[in-house]
């Protein structure tokens, strides 16, 4: 049955691929993520001083774990700022965007494949629309926002765009599998 299903996976994956679009670039459900700072030149010179190669940094930051308990580090904390960044070096993040946006595509295809696997498990061939709309898109709304929330309580992001999509891509999917599930 999951090869019957490859269809819908190809289409629902391009359904969410365009909402995607659509909730970044016309609702723009993201703008308020991101900020810039106030004083951007400042801190631009003062980080191209400081060479950081590419990579995920905390600061204040710590080598070990017992470093963290030491009083010095405990002060800089206390004293801020204190924050997450992730530095590309000087790599244009606009020049990969076909790479990105490809990723995205596949990772849409690869979450919509295991929705349909998961499906077939825990749905008849023939069920009624809404059964199959409410199994897959219960099991979409898990896959599409369960990264996000970890993610957020860790690093501080806002997640209100992310609710709104996961409940989109969720809908598109289920909606889509439903309409096309194979018949009795």
């Amino acid at each position: 049955m999951l090869m019957s299903l490859l269809i819908p996976v190809v289409l629902a994956s391009v359904g969410v691929f365009f909402a995607s679009f659509l909730s970044w670039m016309i609702l723009q459900l993201h703008r308020h993520d991101w900020k810039k700072i106030a004083n951007e030149e400042e801190f631009l010179q003062a980080v191209r001083k400081c060479e950081i190669p590419p990579g995920n940094y905390m600061f204040p930051g710590c080598n070990k774990p017992e470093e963290a308990k030491t009083e010095e580090h405990q002060k800089k904390w206390a004293a801020g700022p204190c924050g997450f960044v992730t530095f590309y070096g000087s790599v244009n993040m606009g020049a990969n965007m076909g790479r990105n946006l490809g990723m995205t595509f596949l990772y849409f295809l690869v979450v919509n494949f295991c929705l349909a696997y998961l499906a077939t498990l825990g749905v008849q061939r023939g069920a009624d629309f809404m059964t199959v709309f409410r199994f897959v898109s219960t099991a979409g709304w898990m896959t599409f926002f369960a990264a996000i929330v970890p993610h957020s309580i860790w690093f501080g992001c806002r997640i209100v765009g992310h609710i709104v999509e996961s409940i989109v891509f969720a809908a598109i999917s289920g909606a889509i599998f439903a309409a096309m599930w194979p018949k009795a």
